[in-house]
């Protein structure tokens, strides 16, 4: 039996959440677009559609919002535990440990039921505005029932009501990144549930897989890359020297994507719409075409275009979040989508066992 480093290439699942094609560059939500989803619903939308496999009516939308704000506020036991974790703790394992903090009874642990998965989606961007604000010597921003998912997170990180054009960028970048098929997070969390264990469990392992810089952490190096070019002038000396010491463009080329990224593609349209005339964004866009010329030169055939991380960096810049904050703003939306492979998940589950090929010495065996 040969064996697939990584597990490429093997169907692990079947799903009805959504589908990856790289070859086309789409990317479904049950049945939709997310390019355009991500355009013309809110994130509440997006998420009753993965959650509850349709768009909401207008008074499930209603019902649907209202119930998930009110599931934001951190019981004060987290947040003691919060209080207790170090200062130099990541803030990913500050999201680990609360989420155990936040762990549901024996009684509640199998199967996993939708209000968990809303509460604890509803309690991660809580988390990380109550430890951030900490951090810096603010007083925590208590949830406002009255703003959305994607504005009351920016409202609890600064106090002040966001901008609608800040909330509009940020809703399509956590549309566009809530759900992306067998990524390694979400089958690290599938993998813990298909034991039967409880939600919280499966969700700090995907937590944990997020956190490794190869899944989760890609924006932030987009971010010093574009500080590092600084001007469209620098920009083809510095690409080609990185080229040619053999060293990758951060923000180029997927592992799934051999075409267009959709979802830079809806970035970078929405992105353009908020700060068309911003002279960081402006360098964003002339870095992409350069890049992806100077990459077909260098690079023949290899098929290297702008990923969503390249985009991603943009928005988050343009809403002011601090770099630190990058993965675990997209641990803030990819929640909605873990959780929905754990629900399905335990709607058919069966453990995983793969195997594995032994490479290692053998004894003498005696024959019989």
């Amino acid at each position: 039996m040969a064996s697939v480093t990584g597990l490429e290439g093997i169907v692990a699942a079947e799903t009805e959440l959504s589908l990856v094609d790289g070859q086309k560059g789409l990317l479904i939500y049950r049945g939709y677009e997310a390019k355009k989803l991500a355009l013309e619903v809110g994130f509440e939308e997006a998420a009753y559609l993965l959650w509850h496999g349709q768009l909401p009516n207008e008074q499930q939308l209603v019902d649907f919002c209202a119930k998930w704000a009110g599931l934001r506020a951190l019981p004060a036991g987290i947040k003691a535990v919060i209080n207790l974790l170090p200062q130099e703790f990541e803030m990913m394992s500050v999201l680990r440990t609360a989420i155990s903090a936040g762990e549901e009874t024996n009684r509640e642990a199998w199967p996993p039921v939708m209000e968990a998965a809303m509460r604890y989606t509803a309690m991660v961007p809580s988390i990380i505005a109550y430890r951030n604000r900490r951090l810096a010597g603010l007083e925590p921003v208590e949830p406002n029932p009255d703003l959305g998912h994607v504005a009351n997170y920016l409202y609890m990180l600064t106090g002040e009501v966001p901008l609608p054009a800040h909330v509009k960028a940020l809703t399509a970048y956590f549309i566009l990144a809530m759900e992306h098929g067998m990524n390694a997070s979400t089958f690290a969390g599938r993998v813990v549930l298909s034991t039967q264990s409880d939600l919280a469990s499966a969700l700090c392992a995907a937590i944990g897989a997020m956190k490794g810089p190869l899944h989760g952490g890609a924006p932030s190096e987009v971010v010093h890359m574009l500080d590092a070019i600084a001007t469209k002038e620098r920009a083809e000396t510095w690409l080609r020297q990185r080229l040619e010491e053999g060293q990758r463009l951060i923000g180029f080329g997927h592992r799934v994507y051999k075409t267009f990224d959709p979802r830079a593609e809806a970035l970078r349209e929405m992105i353009s719409r908020l700060s068309a005339d911003d002279a960081w964004f402006e360098l964003a866009v002339y870095v992409e075409s350069l890049a992806t010329r100077l990459l077909d030169e260098y690079k023949p055939g290899r098929k290297l275009y702008t990923n969503v991380e390249f985009y991603a960096a943009s928005v988050l810049r343009a809403v002011h979040m601090p770099t630190a904050l990058f993965t675990p703003t997209f641990t803030v939306s990819r929640m909605v989508g873990w959780t929905a492979h754990l629900l399905e998940q335990a709607g058919c589950n069966r453990i995983f066992r793969p195997q594995s090929i032994y490479i290692g010495a053998m004894p003498e065996i005696d024959e019989v």
